[in-house]
């Protein structure tokens, strides 16, 4: 069963100090993209996310967002000293009124959180935690990508059942055949022997003859159709597998809309051009939900 790439997730922890909560999203790319965005201090975790998406995912685009916020009665409110001290030193400096304590307090940097240090036990215990609540997120996204997929399976069958159901029409149509090719070949060549003069007449026919068989060969679209409907196979076999084949089918989807262009280009029939073209008309839809195939 195939996967989307299309997800989002959410998972949530605490411990006596702090209390987490991770978001994950993700959307269509071509290959595997992660961001990571995690508090300061957090290199080691952020580096084991990075390795559990690409363990478990093939393609993707990822914005992966940890929030931690220490529990009150762990923190407390500490003046910056060394910063404050200048501010009022360059007010001296420059003649000017002493600041009142209000302004100063609202410059930045001036007032910071102090959190208590844990010990590293502590920290390494946290961390734990913090990535045990990544992992449920992940499991949680990789389900809402694959009940995703589940949804969009029989979409595409549905496009390469209509792929094949053109196909067949344009097998079936009279001049798809080569001899109602070379028939119609035949009428115009007789009426350009028969507008010719009867000496050049002569010249004509002999060339013209051998050039019915290269232009017969080239108007044929049984090769196209061979391909087509051995694409179409291809297709429902990558659906069979239980592997990421979004590329493949992305790949497959360029080799139908090409021999879809040259059956349109050979046509000489109005019907048939018209199938050719409600099949490029299918194709383009298949290839636009093969772009949500992880």
């Amino acid at each position: 069963m195939i996967n989307s790439m299309t997800g989002f997730s959410r998972a949530v922890g605490h411990d006596d100090g702090s209390r987490w909560a991770w978001e994950l999203k993700s959307v269509n790319a071509r290959g595997l993209d992660i961001r990571i965005r995690v508090p300061s201090g957090f290199d080691a975790v952020e580096r084991a996310v990075r390795d559990g998406i690409a363990k478990r995912f093939a393609r993707g685009a990822f914005n992966v967002a940890l929030t931690l916020t220490r529990m009150e009665g762990q923190s407390e409110i500490r003046v910056n000293r060394p910063l404050l001290d200048q501010f009022i030193a360059l007010a001296k400096e420059y003649g000017e009124a002493a600041p009142s304590i209000g302004s100063l307090l609202m410059v930045r940097g001036v007032i910071e959180q102090a959190e208590d240090e844990d010990d590293e036990a502590a920290v390494k215990a946290r961390e734990g935690a913090i990535l045990g609540a990544f992992n449920e997120a992940v499991d949680a996204l990789a389900e809402m990508r694959a009940a995703e997929g589940r949804r969009l399976d029989p979409v595409l069958r549905e496009r390469l059942s209509e792929i094949e159901s053109l196909v067949r029409d344009a097998e079936a149509s009279a001049t798809a055949r080569p001899d109602a090719i070379a028939e119609r070949l035949r009428t115009q060549i007789a009426a350009l022997l028969d507008a010719a003069p009867a000496k050049l007449g002569e010249q004509m026919e002999q060339r013209l003859a051998q050039e019915l068989a290269v232009l017969a060969t080239k108007a044929d679209i049984r090769e196209e159709l061979d391909r087509l409907i051995a694409h179409v196979a291809a297709a429902r076999d990558l659906l069979a597998q239980d592997e990421a084949s979004g590329r493949k089918l992305d790949f497959l989807c360029q080799e139908f809309n090409r021999e879809a262009n040259t059956l349109c280009s050979k046509s000489g029939d109005s019907a048939l051009t018209r199938t050719g073209l409600n099949l490029k008309a299918a194709v383009d839809q298949l290839r636009e939900q093969v772009q949500n195939v992880e």
